[in-house]
């Protein structure tokens, strides 16, 4: 099945607004299996939706239209879409009931615009939204499906889920499959990824399959995806691929779910290991710590974090060395692997990681440039260090920081020798 995503509001098209919405559509299809064929993204102008509408049923199956449904007057979605299916508007009393509710025991007045929420197409199935006070609509027109939903994203990501999904896999049996796999890796970079560690591999791919390097922050993600006949056909067809990713690229890959990310699966390690963890940092200045405790339940494992910015604060918190601070400066090896010693031995952890350097866009030297990171690491068995040289952009330099720091850390976690990028581990 194809699908054909159309996201409405001029806040969209000026930047007033990030159109998380048809990241999050996109992703969430294409893990059902259901291939996205388009994204557009329109004002609030009544012809820009129609003819977008019109060029959706024409290239797709399935049409996802959100925004515009609110009670003010530039909410125009609702019109637009009743007047291309030719319906009238009539009342949808249980939504009605939901709207009054939520506004009484807000303490509100419920007005006109309010009540023209539950004023639905009287051709459309209406997709009740026990989350807010738009409903979802649907319509079907000559085998094809077009829903209509509210632009809030937990609004509309629950009516995908609970509402839409099911119908749509209902209509989709019979017709075969789109299915898809994910590889995340880290550590590595795209071009050395594709040429030097997987390689070629063209004759592995049938003319109904295909493979995406997607390169983001946290690393690549890596897409294989089928079309078939079947699960079991799909299945085979991709196989051999799968295998020989994980032979050739087993280091680098951390994940192999969209879903699951770095800090995640550092979580399940130091579960499994019954071990805990502790991070000093200077200028990640706690973005480290916040990655780490994103994932609900790390205080399992994660003891804390001592954000030393100021080297009275090394030197009186962490212990880190005044000598070392004199002889080779904050951003160095010694006060790397100090640090992570310190915050070690302060919160009685198992680990430790530490993050110190120059992150921009000011600070640096010639022996020291913008971009100049070192990252320590600290276990019973273990401590080293590592140097970046990274960009002139602050933020890239902390956020490559804080995944390069993760990622050596899962190394050393599964027993992996070799180091991010085959960047080399430095000792005191």
């Amino acid at each position: 099945m194809k699908a054909y995503i159309i996201t409405i509001g001029n806040e969209l098209l000026i930047g007033d607004i990030v159109n998380t919405n048809a990241s999050w559509i996109g992703t969430t299809l294409t893990q059902s299996g259901i291939q996205v064929e388009k994204v557009v993204t329109v004002g609030d102008n009544q012809t820009d939706i129609t003819e977008s509408l019109e060029e959706a049923l024409s290239r797709s199956e399935l049409t996802i239209m959100t925004g515009g449904l609110g009670p003010t007057h530039d909410d125009i979605t609702k019109k637009a879409v009743a007047d291309y299916f030719g319906s009238t508007l009539i009342k949808h009393e249980p939504t009605l009931e939901h709207i009054q509710k939520i506004f009484e025991k807000r303490g509100l007045p419920f007005t006109k615009s309010n009540y023209g929420q539950a004023m639905v197409p009287d051709n459309a199935e209406v997709l009740f939204n026990k989350w807010g006070t738009a409903p979802g609509m649907l319509f079907r027109k000559n085998g094809n499906i077009v829903v209509v939903l509210p632009g809030v994203p937990h609004e509309m990501k629950a009516l995908i889920l609970d509402k839409l999904l099911p119908k749509v896999k209902e209509t989709e049996r019979g017709q075969g499959i789109y299915k898809v796999h994910y590889f995340q890796l880290a550590g590595i970079g795209e071009s050395t990824l594709s040429d030097e560690v997987i390689g070629d591999i063209g004759d592995m791919f049938n003319g109904r399959m295909s493979m995406a390097y997607l390169p983001h922050i946290w690393g690549i993600t890596l897409r294989i995806s089928c079309y078939a006949d079947t699960e079991d056909e799909a299945d085979k067809a991709l196989e051999p691929v799968k295998e020989h990713i994980r032979k050739t690229a087993s280091e680098y890959i951390y994940s192999e779910s969209a879903d699951v990310g770095l800090s995640s699966v550092i979580g399940t390690l130091l579960r499994s290991k019954q071990a805990t963890l502790s991070t000093a940092e200077s200028c990640t200045g706690g973005l480290l710590s916040g990655r780490i405790t994103d994932v609900p339940g790390s205080s399992d494992y994660f003891k804390g974090t001592v954000v030393a910015y100021d080297n009275e604060v090394k030197k009186a918190v962490l212990g880190v060395s005044k000598a070392s601070l004199e002889q080779h400066g904050a951003v160095s090896k010694e006060v790397a692997i100090e640090m992570a010693r310190g915050v070690a031995r302060q919160l009685g952890t198992d680990y430790a990681l530490s993050t110190t350097g120059i992150a921009g866009p000011d600070g640096g030297t010639p022996e020291k440039p913008v971009g100049t990171i070192w990252i320590g690491y600290w276990s019973k068995k273990q401590e080293l260090a590592i140097k970046l040289n990274l960009t002139k952009d602050r933020m890239i330099n902390r956020d490559q920081t804080v995944v390069i720091a993760l990622d050596l850390l899962r190394r050393r976690l599964n027993g992996i020798e070799t180091l991010p990028y085959n960047l080399k581990p430095e000792f005191l």
